[in-house]
């Protein structure tokens, strides 16, 4: 059976990507689930594997993609979770070996399957796990963050950084977050960002001590290494950094090693390249917690694009220029 898929023929720019028919591996293992994709999400990720190839390789080709979510359109032998006509979405493939989402279909584990409520789009669905579940174990799983506490959010109108403000705050945080344009700080002041900070303008440093004193107790790096070495001086005292983008090591006057800071790094992906399965199983606990948050009107997706599923090379080219608001969304539309 053929379908359609986004392929990453070579390594490079997003002119690497076209529009292909390939082999859809199906039946599939007894537990597997067919889904017919409604709608797939862009993640900086994907631009990753777009340039350096696949964490995994085998002989399918590479196919990005991470975050899907539509209609369930044949079950496994031995599935029991779900069954044909549920509404679902989650976070699986796009890592080589695996077909990612920008395709026609998705083939997925029962149990990495997360049920979209009633009410949820699906291409809000589709743009809700990776960042979701990121946000999640960088601010509740190892910052542990409490309320009343200064946290700080680099990057805050960006995919995952606008959801972490609005986790964040439902655990009574106060936040401060950086962004690039006067648009991004009205998008940030509208999610309960209390201290935005357009980095190009003002001097974040001087502003998160400003706004906190004595620093904050928590951030979130999604920038990078300079970024994080200058974020250390922000910190309170026995603050905790975490990063998504890798710890850098200290600055030259070994401000995190003497302000006693605890740094994290988060690499959601990891449960996927290395085949950790409670670890899955976890972070579709995560993702299931979240689309709760979003059916109930306590968290919101904000998508900023959406192009067709034919479009994907275009849609990155969007991604790596930057500057877009919340989360890129790939329709798959004949």
């Amino acid at each position: 059976m053929k379908m359609r898929a986004v392929v990453a023929g070579a390594k490079g720019g997003p002119e690497v990507l076209e529009l292909q028919d390939v082999e859809l591996p199906w039946p599939g293992l007894p537990r597997a689930v067919l889904i017919r994709l409604s709608a797939a999400a862009l993640n900086p990720a994907d631009s990753f594997f777009r340039r350096f190839g696949g964490y995994v390789t085998g002989p399918a080709p590479l196919v990005l993609g991470h975050d899907g979510a539509s209609i369930v359109e044949e079950v496994g032998a031995e599935v029991t979770a779900v069954r044909a006509g549920d509404r679902v979405c989650f976070c699986h493939g796009g890592i080589g070996a695996e077909l990612g989402t920008y395709a026609d279909y998705a083939i997925v584990p029962e149990e990495r399957l997360a049920a979209v409520p009633v009410g949820v789009s699906m291409e809000t669905a589709a743009a809700l796990p990776l960042v979701a579940i990121t946000s999640w174990e960088a601010l509740y799983d190892r910052a542990a963050v409490c309320e009343g506490e200064h946290v700080l959010i680099h990057a805050g109108a960006g995919g995952t950084g606008h959801l972490a403000i609005q986790l964040a705050l439902l655990r009574g945080a106060r936040v401060a977050t950086t962004v690039s344009s006067a648009e991004k700080m009205r998008f940030v002041e509208e999610l309960g960002a209390e201290w935005p900070i357009n980095y190009r303008e003002r001097d974040f440093l001087e502003e998160v001590i400003r706004w906190s004193v004595a620093g904050a107790a928590v951030a979130l790096d999604n920038v990078g290494s300079q970024t994080m070495l200058t974020t250390y001086r922000a910190m309170a005292p026995y603050g905790r950094v975490v990063t998504l983008m890798g710890i850098p090591g200290d600055d030259t006057e070994l401000t995190a090693y003497n302000q006693n800071l605890t740094l994290h790094n988060v690499m959601m992906l990891t449960p996927m390249w290395k085949k950790l399965h409670h670890r899955l199983e976890e972070q579709t606990a995560i993702l299931r917690e979240v689309l709760a948050l979003v059916a109930a009107g306590r968290v919101r997706v904000h998508i900023s694009a959406r192009l067709p599923l034919r479009d994907a090379s275009e849609a990155h080219t969007l991604m790596d220029r930057g500057g877009n608001i919340g989360k890129i969304v790939l329709t798959h539309t004949a």
